[in-house]
Parts: structure tokens; C-alpha cells; sequence
């Protein structure tokens, strides 16, 4: 006789998965699970050791050794230890560039009326100061937030006197397409130590294609290769998107970020905001993106294999939560959901958004996610009667579809994702692309790791080690 822990299961083509509530998998024969539900798993099997090792089920009603699993659960979860850690400061929608999936509503570069008032940035700041993290990012987003160096200054000059008082640790981030990196705005991060994100979506024809620019690639390439030479290799870092022209050029684009200096890839799908939500068939495109992603990371591994280190930078999210007891950053994979907790956005208009994809709806006048505004008082934006209302509906734990899918404890929550492509904030898991795109990728990666371990799990170690040392 014994006791179900709780548990959930699905069927991986001939196998069974069996996920506990902390992550840890075990792949099953078929028909396991009914046989651990009726009892008649026997003590002498070996499947029945595993079963009582990894808390799918116990000898006792209360197994041994459950404060050991509570303080796993526990760190699971301790990415809401400090609340809200990243502060998104949308600095300006103005934009040099011309994507033609633009996801931010960007305006032309000469749209002095998109800029953030500098009272506004200064009661943002203000905000984030309010944060009970220890640890902050600061980050500036647009349009191209390197149009305003005035008010990139500012920010950065007022966190850093404000801070001899709240003693953070601030970490700066300038998001920027990188192609009018001015002496100005290199020097700005030099100084203070800012990192910079830029955005990079493969080889030249492709990257010109989507950026609406015949001579974007050279000015991108120019741009990194600027701040390199100043802030150093490990201070700038890249992040693609998958437009439908791109799906049909993996190994290429692979290839242009290793010829461009680069160690990793973040293989990032359109999202529907802005231009890209004119796409007239998500389904289909999230059908193939999947299996661009499937191809990706295929050769990746090869790669990886013939000895040239590269990181699939989603996969090792997933990894970290999969084979690790420690949770990630990443806002798409939290549950809690990110918004709020793990992020926040103070717009060009001086308001407050739940994530960098609601200020997007707020530009096609949809302010359903719209906390407040950045002369209101913290407890009002951050625990006011909206936060109390997608609370309701940003637990993975606690929302029809996800309560009981296997991979609940990889995954995460997003009432803006659902509410921007099924017109409802609860969402509904079955039609959900976000759902089944990440149902996908997470099948795909553990069936490498269960048929393919000695090859794989090497290189995927590497990656989760990458910064030991």
C-alpha cells in the first residue's frame, strides 16, 4: 500500500511523462500511470524505488523527507522573493528604422511628442526606488531610446545619486537597433558600465528585408563592432525575430551571429502586437515556427558536437527549469506571471504598464492592462485594484489547462498574451498558440534528453555551467 503525491502525466508518443509539482520528470512505459493510480506498482519493482525517490508517491501519508521538498518548491519559486526587479523605461517611440513587424508602434525619428517628459522619468524613477528588490535592471526601450541621449543621461545620473541612499544593485541595459551608436551614447555606457542589447535577425539580406532598410545590416554590424571596441565583447548582446521569411532560414541565420562574434541566439517568435498582429494566420505561423525551431536547435547541437560552443538561449531557460532546482527570469516561463511581479513599464506618456506587450496594446488604444500613472502612489500601481485582478488569473497552479498539464512547472502564465489573441484574459488553452508553442518545444527538448541523453545532456550541461568560473 501506498500514498499519491500529487503528480501529472502525458503521453510522449509510446511513453508516459510523469512531472512532480517541483519538475522532476521520469518517462514511463505506457500505461504507467494508470497502474500508479490503481496501486499496482509492487515494492519489488524498480520503477517503484524511482516513484518513492523523486515524490510521486509514499509509504507514509506525510513522506519522510518533505521539508527537503518544500524548501525545493520554495526555490522554485524564489524569483518573487524581491518583486518587481526589471524597470523598463520607454524613453521615446521615435525610430530610425523601419521593421515591417514592428511590435512597439514606433514614430518617425523627428516625433518630438513621443519623448518621456523628464518630470515623468524622474517620478519613475522614483518608483523603482520603491521596489523591495535588492537587485534592479534598469532597462531603456523605444523606438530607439539612443535618439534621446538627454534623457538617457538623466535617468542613468539620477539612479546613481538616488542609490547612495538605497544602495541597490542597478544593472543598466540600453535596447537599441544599434545603428547610430553616436560617441555620445558609447561613452554614456562606458561610464556607467550599461549593457547593450541590439538586435540582429540574421545575414544581411534577411536582417535588410525585415528591417525595411537596404543598408540596416552594415550600420547594425558597424554599430556592435563599435561598442565592442569600447565596452568590450561580454557588454553587447544580440536578440533575433522570427518573421515568416525568416522561417525558412535556420542554419543561416545560426551562421550570421557566429560569423558576427557572437556565442548565443535567443530563437524569439513575432509576437501580436503592433504591425506584427496584422498577421493573417498565427496558427500556421506558429506550426512552422516550431518547426524552424525544431531545425535550429538540431544545429545547433551538431555544432556544439563538431566543438564550436554556442548556446540556444530559450532551451537553456527550459533546461535550467527542467534539470535544475533553481527558477529563471524569463517572464513568459514564470507562475506567477511576470507582469508585475518580475516587470513593470513606465511609458513615454508617463504611464504605467503590467509589461512591455501591454503599453503595445495601449498604442492601439486598448489600456485594459494600464495601472496607473507615474504620479500615482506605489501601492496604488503596484497592488491597486487591476494588480488585484490579473492576480487572479496569473498562476499556472490555478487556471483551467494548466492545473493539470505535465508540463505546468516549465511553463508559465500570461493573461496579456491571451487576452491580445483570444479577447480574454483567462484564455483558453486549446486554441492558445502561445500554450501549444511552448507544449512543443518543451516535448521536443525533453525527447532528446530521454532518447538522445549521451549525446545531448553534455552539451546541454555546458550551457547551464557557462557562467562557472
Amino acid at each position: 500500500m501506498y500514498y499519491l503525491l500529487p503528480f501529472r502525466f502525458e503521453r510522449l508518443k509510446d511513453k508516459e511523462i510523469i512531472v512532480n509539482e517541483v519538475g522532476d520528470y521520469l518517462i514511463t512505459d505506457k500505461n504507467t500511470v494508470d497502474r500508479i493510480v490503481s496501486r499496482k506498482i509492487s515494492p519489488d519493482e524498480e520503477l517503484y524505488k524511482d516513484l518513492i525517490t523523486s515524490f510521486f508517491i509514499s509509504e507514509t501519508v506525510v513522506p519522510p523527507l518533505i521539508d527537503n521538498y518544500a524548501t525545493r518548491l520554495r526555490t522554485k519559486k524564489s524569483f518573487m522573493d524581491g518583486y518587481t526587479s526589471l524597470h523598463i523605461f520607454v524613453l521615446t517611440l521615435r525610430c530610425n528604422q523601419n521593421c515591417h513587424y514592428c511590435q512597439a508602434s514606433a514614430k518617425e525619428h523627428n516625433a518630438l511628442q513621443y519623448d518621456m517628459k523628464k518630470e515623468d522619468l524622474s517620478r519613475a524613477i522614483d518608483l523603482m526606488f520603491k521596489s523591495p528588490s535588492h537587485s534592479v535592471t534598469m532597462e531603456f526601450q523605444g523606438g530607439e531610446p539612443t535618439l534621446t541621449p538627454d534623457l538617457l543621461t538623466y535617468a542613468v545620473q539620477e539612479a546613481e545619486t538616488r542609490n547612495k541612499l538605497y544602495k541597490k544593485q542597478i544593472t543598466y541595459v540600453l535596447c537599441t537597433n544599434s545603428v547610430s551608436l553616436s560617441d555620445r551614447v558609447i561613452n554614456i555606457c562606458n561610464e556607467y558600465r550599461i549593457l547593450i542589447s541590439t538586435s540582429l535577425d540574421g545575414p544581411e539580406f534577411l536582417h535588410n528585408r525585415n528591417r525595411g532598410k537596404t543598408d540596416s545590416y552594415q550600420k547594425v554590424v558597424a554599430g556592435i563592432t563599435k561598442a565592442r571596441t569600447v565596452l568590450g565583447e561580454d557588454r553587447v548582446s544580440a536578440l533575433m525575430t522570427t518573421s515568416e521569411y525568416s522561417l525558412d532560414y535556420p542554419a543561416e541565420i545560426i551562421n550570421s551571429y557566429l560569423e558576427n562574434g557572437f556565442h548565443s541566439i535567443f530563437l524569439r517568435p513575432l509576437n501580436p502586437y503592433g504591425l506584427a498582429a496584422e498577421n493573417d494566420d498565427w496558427d500556421l505561423y506558429f506550426d512552422r515556427f516550431v518547426e524552424f525551431y525544431k531545425r535550429s536547435l538540431e544545429y545547433i547541437i551538431q555544432l556544439n558536437k563538431e566543438g564550436t560552443f554556442f548556446i540556444e538561449e530559450f532551451a537553456a531557460l527550459l533546461l535550467r527549469k527542467i534539470l535544475t532546482p533553481f527558477p529563471n527570469g524569463f517572464v513568459d516561463l514564470q507562475s506567477p506571471s511576470g507582469i508585475i511581479n518580475g516587470v513593470i513599464v513606465y511609458n513615454y506618456d508617463g504611464y504605467v504598464y503590467a509589461s512591455d506587450e501591454s503599453r503595445m496594446l495601449a498604442e492601439y488604444n486598448d489600456y485594459s492592462f494600464r495601472l496607473g500613472h507615474v504620479s500615482d502612489k506605489y501601492e496604488n500601481i503596484f497592488y491597486g485594484r487591476k494588480a488585484q485582478e490579473l492576480a487572479q488569473i496569473w498562476i499556472t497552479e490555478g487556471i483551467a489547462g494548466c492545473s493539470d498539464c505535465a508540463f505546468q512547472s516549465y511553463c508559465g502564465a500570461d493573461p496579456v498574451r491571451n487576452y491580445s489573441t483570444q479577447g480574454d484574459s483567462y484564455g483558453f488553452r486549446p486554441t492558445s498558440s502561445f500554450c501549444k508553442k511552448h507544449k512543443s518545444i518543451i516535448s521536443y527538448i525533453i525527447s532528446l534528453l530521454t532518447e538522445r541523453e549521451d549525446e545531448v545532456l553534455p552539451i546541454f550541461k555546458k550551457w547551464l555551467r557557462r557562467n562557472e568560473g
